[in-house]
């Protein structure tokens, strides 16, 4: 591809787009010269979003749950009814719940599987055939380190997100020689929405403050803090270019050191 932007030319779907480290994710992919579909469960949100993305006539939205097969397949239709082939897809759309194993119900079980692993596995089977065709493609995967490494007390979310990782190695060795990558990221706790809901129900819980509360997350990065989204959204903006050409299969910790 011409231009001086890397991803000029190239059409990028980021799922759970809205907010925290999907809309830094499309800011970045923006930025770079992508033109954007936003994948999310709110037409509101997303429509917010894509009003700040430079060239937002060619921001597209597309309200879906990655976890109903069905409403993915829709969504890909009316992709290729605009003629709009997806060249780089960024799994991000997850949830996090937390409870002891014994206390993990079949609903909660379910549901980190169904938007975590399932979701995920939707939108590559729906993606993969036109970069096939094309002959190249970035899929970027998001997980977390409690993929990598596991959490007490997040089981169900932890499985989930191994299982992407899992897949992300399947697929990697499937398609690589047919110009497609196929990559995850993991990072640790990330300065989102998500993870001031957490800290708040630490905080209802334990009956610690904020403070305290937060600074039990940040124990974890060798660090001291969290990662800023924008940190994870460049990393994902690099797996996308063609300079990452040779890096397939892997899961990039993006943690200050925790998984190394």
């Amino acid at each position: 591809m011409s231009g001086a932007l890397p991803l000029a030319g190239r059409h990028a779907l980021v799922t759970g787009a809205a907010r925290g480290i999907g809309a830094a994710i499309a800011r970045r992919l923006a930025a770079d010269g992508a033109t954007l579909t936003l994948l999310g469960r709110h037409e509101d949100t997303l429509q917010a979003l894509a009003r700040e993305l430079p060239g937002v006539a060619q921001a597209r939205t597309l309200v879906c749950d990655v976890a109903d097969a069905a409403s993915v397949a829709r969504a890909w239709q009316a992709l290729e009814a605009a003629g709009a082939d997806v060249h780089v897809l960024v799994n991000n759309a997850g949830q996090a719940a937390s409870a002891p194993l014994v206390k993990t119900t079949d609903e909660l079980w379910q549901r980190m599987l169904a938007v975590n692993l399932t979701g995920t596995f939707n939108c590559c089977r729906a993606a993969l055939p036109a970069m096939l065709r094309g002959g190249w493609g970035r899929i970027v995967n998001v997980a977390s380190t409690a993929g990598q490494r596991g959490y007490a007390y997040v089981g169900a979310y932890a499985a989930a997100k191994h299982g992407v990782i899992g897949l992300t190695r399947s697929l990697a060795l499937e398609v690589g020689s047919k110009g497609v990558t196929v990559n995850a990221v993991c990072p640790g706790f990330t300065e989102t929405d998500l993870l001031t809901d957490s800290i708040a129900k630490v905080v209802a819980t334990t009956g610690r403050d904020a403070e305290a509360a937060r600074r039990e997350f940040t124990r974890h990065n060798p660090q001291g803090r969290l990662v800023r989204p924008q940190e994870v959204a460049d990393a994902v903006a690099w797996l996308c270019t063609a300079g990452a050409g040779s890096v397939n299969g892997q899961s990039l910790s993006i943690s200050g050191g925790e998984v190394m």
